[in-house]
């Protein structure tokens, strides 16, 4: 669960707000009882999930075909 701070505590306290958000802590800055932002590292990356593309994407058995020569050359650099 998210812990709410208004805007006046973000103020106050933003860098201890920063470090808490950096050890994984879910930080919502709102204005009144409105939340307005959410606070995250910059770094945070979402969770991969394996499967996610599941059914999205189709590879006919052409896909695995070697590369034509000339295709195979401009890879190459050549």
């Amino acid at each position: 669960m998210a812990t709410v701070v208004t805007m006046h505590e973000a103020k106050t306290n933003l860098s201890k707000l920063v470090e808490r958000a950096e050890a994984g802590e879910e930080i919502v800055i709102a204005k009144g009882k409105q939340p307005k932002v959410k606070l995250v590292p910059v770094d945070a990356k979402p969770k991969r999930v394996f499967g996610s593309m599941k059914g999205k994407i189709r590879l006919d058995d052409s896909f695995f075909d070697p590369l034509p020569e000339e295709e195979l050359r401009a890879w190459e650099g050549e």
